[in-house]
């Protein structure tokens, strides 16, 4: 005879009042132990459901819903080491302010510490990298029980999508019989049904001290890192033109695909300041392309150079402007730290009025962009060989309008920041960057497409593509569309491009050579395979994305010691076209 807990009406309430606070996405790896959340989630009927066997790979695409859609979405698993594989993408969600709800199903207290099986101590399982851990009473009938489950599931999924954003950790203990009740109807119980949370922001009174600052200021920057919000990048392109400040955009920072954007975002700072950091902090050249008040949004950015450009300005101001405690700047560098709003800050400095920066300032930084951009367009277009930066140039063209760009961990995201111009149409682009490991990335993608229409395009390396592989099932089991730019240079291409290079006794420790090929290991989740035959079959394969829907991957083979020669090639020609301009500015023209 089947047996029912009725105790565990707690939990059905709890996921009733998470769809009233907001969930709509919860991604199930399955289990026992944690039987009464997948039904009570299952037969809810209004909560979108996705099944993934592999709890890491669960994760990462947990994570890639909630990173699309902006908003909490629950992850669940069983007890025992099945919640450690949360881990990574919990460290991901944790750094990048991404909310999710991750609901661990445990054994009860008179079961912990006395050898049960498939139990361990979860409490602490997460330890920092989330907002907070709440510990769940076995669930009862008992009305404080019921209310106390609707309640902390209010407040949870609140806390989650609170800014900063993160990963709130549940844990469930349940005792057998595992399955609900299945006649309860929804009654009152109390707890919060609606929560309103603000946003952190300025005092008027200080919003008028930080436009004193600007009027006091004729030289000025705004950096932008990434971050993930289309609003924040208008708000920050407005301001930018009303100071007529040049906004070095970060790719990731949804500034270069943003419309309107050609006019004062610039993009090809990481190969500019590689030349203009070979002159000296007193050369002319740097000199007149000195700030004195640099604004500075968003998380660290991408590109190494600007980081060490923003560590050597160490006369101009530095305003973080940071919407949480965590204050971006690794650099030490910040004199100022605004813990508000980036989009409050703007809106409300244009609403003030701020002054007019120097416009010949302003112009130096933009033809000092043109002449890199021309020198790069030019290099990249003169090579014979396969090139792995010319993938972003061809994508910038041939991806249309609304997609999504995932772009991945090690060479990828590097190449991207390199190369991938201003366009002045709207896409979205991402990469995992919070802790900017290589596991999880196709995962990832996969959850982004999962809650989005337009197609989305993931460039990845192979070892990356290694890593993730069952991620794969994904598109198998729930008809998830991606599009895959495999760059399979047979290992870790970045390494190539480090000291470890340099000693080649040991460099195959480092160099990752796998010899594998994986189109049929595509061909076995039902995906298409394709192989790079020129850079039209490219765009081709770019093209087709809105026809044909699935799994598609597009393999690109590169060599990983001629990978590095060409990038060498290519950044030379950029470094001898901006001597030049430097000469000329040198000159007075």
């Amino acid at each position: 005879m089947t047996e029912y807990n009725a105790g565990l009406q707690a939990v059905l309430e709890f996921v009733r009042a998470l769809y009233e606070a907001g969930v709509r996405h919860a991604v199930i790896a399955p289990g026992s132990r944690s039987t009464p959340l997948t039904i009570a989630f299952a037969r809810h009927g209004q909560i979108k459901v996705w099944t993934v066997l592999d709890e890491r790979s669960a994760g990462f695409f947990a994570y890639g819903v909630a990173r699309a859609c902006r908003e909490p979405v629950v992850l669940v698993c069983t007890s025992g080491t099945a919640p450690a594989n949360f881990f990574p993408a919990i460290i991901e969600a944790y750094h990048t302010q991404v909310p999710l709800l991750v609901m661990t199903a445990d054994r009860p207290p008179e079961l912990q510490g006395v050898g049960s099986n498939q139990t361990v101590d979860q409490g602490v399982m997460f330890g920092t990298f989330v907002k907070r851990f709440i510990q769940m009473p076995v669930p009862g009938v008992q009305a404080p029980l019921l209310a106390h489950a609707r309640w902390t599931a209010t407040r949870a999924t609140a806390l989650a999508g609170s800014e900063p954003k993160g990963p709130v950790h549940i844990n469930w203990p349940f005792r057998e019989p595992l399955l609900p009740p299945t006649d309860v109807r929804q009654q009152e119980y109390g707890g919060a049904r609606q929560v309103h949370v603000g946003r952190l922001t300025l005092a008027e009174a200080d919003l008028a001290g930080l436009a004193a600052v600007l009027q006091a200021s004729t030289r000025g920057l705004i950096v932008c890192g990434p971050q993930d919000e289309v609003g924040v990048a208008e708000s920050l392109l407005a301001l930018a033109e009303a100071l007529r400040y040049p906004l070095l955009a970060d790719p990731l920072s949804q500034l270069r695909t943003v419309r309107n954007a050609s006019k004062w975002v610039i993009a090809d700072y990481d190969v500019s300041l590689r030349a203009i950091m070979a002159y000296s902090p007193t050369h002319p050249v740097r000199q007149a392309l000195m700030p004195d008040i640099v604004l500075r949004v968003g998380q660290t950015p991408t590109s190494k150079t600007l980081g060490q450009y923003l560590a050597s300005l160490t006369s101009a101001r530095q305003v973080v402007i940071d919407g949480s405690d965590l204050w971006q700047d690794p650099f030490f560098t910040a004199t100022d730290v605004w813990q508000t709003d980036p989009q409050v800050v703007a809106t409300g400095l244009l609403r003030m009025g701020v002054p007019a920066g120097d416009e010949a300032f302003a112009a130096r930084w933009h033809s000092l962009a043109r002449v890199t951009r021309v020198a790069l367009a030019r290099s990249v277009g003169e090579l014979a060989d396969v090139f792995e930066g010319r993938v972003w140039l061809e994508l910038a063209q041939a991806v249309p309008q609304g997609s999504v760009v995932f772009a991945g961990n090690s060479m990828p995201v590097r190449d991207l920041d390199s190369f991938f111009p201003v366009l002045d149409r709207p896409l979205r682009v991402f990469a995992n960057r919070g802790a900017s490991g290589i596991d999880g990335v196709v995962s990832s993608a996969l959850g982004v497409s999962a809650a989005n229409q337009a197609p989305v395009f993931l460039v990845i390396g192979d070892v990356s593509f290694f890593h993730d592989q069952n991620a794969l099932l994904i598109t198998k089991m729930h008809g998830v569309p991606l599009n895959v730019i495999l760059i399979h240079n047979d290992g870790g291409g970045i390494f190539s491009f480090l000291p470890q290079a340099t000693q080649p006794d040991v460099f195959d420790y480092f160099s990752t050579s796998h010899g594998l090929d994986f189109q049929a290991v595509v061909e076995n989740y039902g995906g298409r395979y394709e192989r790079f035959s020129s850079w039209a079959s490219l765009r081709r394969f770019v093209d087709a994305a809105s026809s044909e829907a699935g799994l598609r991957v597009f393999e690109i083979r590169t060599d990983r010691a001629e990978n590095v020669r060409l990038h060498q090639s290519v950044l030379a020609v950029c470094a001898d076209a901006i001597r030049a301009w430097g000469d000329g500015l040198g000159a007075g023209n």
